[in-house]
């Protein structure tokens, strides 16, 4: 074996030797040999070499012709020693900001392992947190989930979490980011009595059958009068968490990421300059497409014109929620949940149709690409309703790639009317993993779930659809998504596939983080594929995923991790 790689070294040494005095064609930066290339190209769906010039690809294609064409005295040669090379991963929507705070400012209460927290265990990680901070000092907290709690939904409230505290204001938000839990204090502080109205916008200062504040919360616009009387982290504490966050994603092979709520969770000017000049920075790790958060805009105003920025960070979108959450049991539906037996709640949308239609239409008109959040199939169909109308005038509908996040519950006259409407829509595919068993026994029953995240009809029909984490509401992790849209298993034992007409395969599952995820952030003929001119962000893998047994590919190592020809993790 040593005999082989001294002659493999010798050789490449002549071709450098030779390729620098012939110069017969552009010579490369670096040169990546001697493994496995994934291109999530069709027509040259996998090769053994890739160049690289001035932070784009040059060539890809069998390794010895790269080798003999493109390597010079000054190429920098990277030997892949069987591993795999391919595209960096496009993470479609994602909330930077909003996880960063969560991972390393906030209690991070979120659980994705097994065996699911209880009631008490909750309770007692806040009591812990509560011993290290001020007796009037803000809890603030993220990550409860009752649909993963045991007993099954159980839930906090005001009363139990006053047994935490009744001097520190406490402030816990759901895993989904829809529904929020306070105690008294936090009530006191906020002036919320029980004369109190709802704030509009889907917001709920849910009551029990005798009026009175329970402390729940649903939807973001009931955080606000809580918000205002919190003191906000400084601004280093919110730049060094985001800091940690970015270089946390790049390790997990992430090259390119959306932020789906710019101006959601700080001002949107301040959040707006913070990312511009971090982005700016050398050794930035990811590019960011952004996506303005809908309600923190006056009406029709527009900050940078859409599609303003430049190679690591772009506006490209304005966002809206149409309805709540599904495992939290808000998302809008059009026959009721399952859960509780007998119930007739089916959750509520957010908007009435004709406020969504013209609070969107300046944007839309300014040439911005609109998102909507639906998960129910109630706000699906709002959404297309909306789209419908706002795409009247448009040639090609497909043009203006609207889009639909989370899609979750659905059936085939929505998924047909989007493919008409050239919508692209994109699924927190962590639904099926995390949340898969909680849909199909409890839920929703087993028809509705069995179609949740309906990428198998999307791929019969020809939409092009991407995986999404919805962080910080699952976990940011490409690779399981891979393999969670192949196989369909839920994360429950007995593990069980949901939904087995809605598998697809693993290059189609791989397209949904690479080429399609780029699609819809409008950035498909720059990244997501290995093709010549195409940026070179890359990743290297330590097994090939399209070769690796599906339940085995989260378990891949992302070992290097590049973003415009250098290597940043």
């Amino acid at each position: 074996m040593k005999h082989r790689t001294s002659l493999v070294a010798a050789a490449i040494a002549s071709l450098v030797s030779f390729n620098a005095w012939a110069a017969g064609s552009t010579l490369a930066d670096t040169v990546f040999y001697g493994g496995t290339v994934v291109t999530v190209n069709d027509k040259q769906p996998q090769v053994t070499g890739l160049a690289v010039k001035d932070g784009n690809i040059l060539a890809v294609g069998n390794q010895a012709s790269i080798l003999q064409e493109y390597v010079g005295s000054n190429t920098q040669l990277v030997d892949l020693k069987g591993r795999t090379l391919m595209p960096g991963f496009v993470e479609p929507h994602l909330h930077i900001s909003l996880t960063a705070l969560t991972e390393n400012v906030a209690l991070n209460l979120s659980n994705f392992t097994l065996p699911y927290d209880t009631i008490d265990t909750i309770l007692d990680k806040i009591r812990a947190h509560k011993k290290k901070i001020p007796d009037d000092a803000w809890i603030i907290g993220f990550g409860v989930d009752p649909s993963r709690t045991t007993p099954f939904m159980a839930e906090l409230n005001a009363d139990l979490l006053d047994k935490v505290s009744t001097t520190n204001p406490i402030f816990i938000v759901n895993q989904s980011g829809h529904i929020a839990y306070v105690n008294h204090k936090a009530m006191e502080l906020a002036g919320i009595n029980e004369n109190t109205p709802n704030p509009g916008n889907g917001g709920v200062y849910v009551r029990d059958a005798q009026g009175k504040h329970t402390g729940v919360l649903n939807e973001p616009p009931s955080y606000y009068a809580f918000a205002k009387k919190m003191t906000p982290p400084s601004q280093q504490i919110v730049v060094d968490a985001y800091m940690k966050t970015v270089k946390s994603m790049a390790a997990t092979g992430i090259t390119t990421s959306s932020e789906m709520g710019l101006g959601a969770v700080l001002p949107v000017e301040a959040e707006y300059a913070m990312v511009k000049e971090l982005s700016s920075q050398p050794g930035f790790p990811i590019r960011v497409r952004a996506y303005y958060w809908g309600t923190s805009l006056n009406e029709g105003m527009s900050m940078v014109q859409p599609n303003e920025g430049n190679d690591m960070f772009r506006m490209v979108g304005v966002k809206y929620i149409a309805d709540g959450s599904t495992q939290g049991l808000t998302a809008a539906l059009n026959k009721p949940y399952n859960y509780p037996k007998g119930t007739t709640n089916r959750g509520a949308l957010d908007w009435e149709d004709e406020k969504l239609f013209s609070t969107a239409k300046p944007y839309f008109d300014q040439g911005w690409q609109i998102s909507i959040h639906a998960n129910g199939d109630r706000a699906i169909g709002q959404a297309l309703g909306v789209y419908g109308r706002l795409l009247e005038n448009e040639q090609d509908p497909a043009k203006r790639r609207l889009r639909i996040e989370h899609f979750t519950v659905n059936t085939e006259k929505e998924i047909a009317l989007a493919h008409k409407l050239g919508v692209a829509p994109s699924m927190t595919i962590g639904h099926v993993g995390f949340w898969g068993e909680v849909f199909h026994d409890h839920l929703l029953g087993h028809d509705r779930a069995d179609r949740i995240d309906a990428s198998g009809s999307m791929t019969k029909r020809g939409l092009r659809f991407s995986f999404h984490s919805d962080s910080p509401v699952s976990p940011y992790q490409p690779l399981q998504y891979i393999s969670t849209g192949a196989s369909r298993l839920w994360q429950a034992p007995p593990r069980k596939v949901l939904g087995h007409q809605q598998r697809i395969a693993v290059d189609r599952a791989i397209k949904a983080v690479t080429l399609d995820a780029a699609y819809a952030l409008f950035a498909d003929d720059q990244i997501g594929s290995l093709e010549p001119g195409k940026w070179a962000d890359l990743i290297i893998l330590d097994q090939n995923p399209r070769t690796t047994e599906l339940t085995k590919i989260p378990q891949i190592k992302v070992t290097e991790t590049w973003v415009n020809g250098k290597r940043v993790h």
